[in-house]
């Protein structure tokens, strides 16, 4: 008899963990490394992007995505972590790199740009890129809604 209790206990507890949404938290995944991601998809949160952060996790991103393709050049103002800043075209394939960027100590901060026009840019903590063996024509991948770009 008292089994059936704690039978019944296990059932139950297995019955809601299968009931669990998957998490829509971004990620994106980057020759065949997934980074949960943070998005930045209008003027304000691209403008602010990871300023006044003082770390970013290894496995840790921010995806700025663009309403439309063009030339893009990023700047390190009140970064205060060094990055690596990855330009990739509409079709998600890397079209630039800018490696191990510093924080901008003082004014006029250097801007970073592409070397072509880029939709999406990725920034990862410096000296990622190396580690993982980015290369040029890589493809990044997207795991979770985007949502609406302005």
């Amino acid at each position: 008899m008292k089994r059936l209790p704690v039978v019944f206990l296990l059932l139950a507890a297995t019955g809601c963990a299968t009931a669990v949404p998957k998490s829509s938290a971004p990620a994106v995944e980057l020759h065949g490394h997934q980074f949960s991601t943070e998005l930045a998809t209008d003027d304000a949160s691209r403008e602010r992007g990871l300023m006044m952060r003082t770390e970013l996790a290894a496995d840790h991103s921010m995806l700025f995505v663009f309403p439309d393709t063009q030339p893009r050049w990023f700047w390190m103002k009140n970064t205060l972590i060094p990055l690596d800043i990855l330009y990739f075209d509409a079709d998600r394939k890397l079209v630039s790199m800018q490696l191990d960027v510093p924080p901008c100590k003082a004014d006029p901060c250097p801007s970073y740009p592409s070397d072509a026009p880029a939709r999406y840019v990725l920034e990862l903590p410096a000296g990622t890129a190396r580690r993982i063996g980015v290369e040029q024509g890589d493809e990044l991948t997207v795991d979770g809604d985007i949502g609406a770009v302005h």
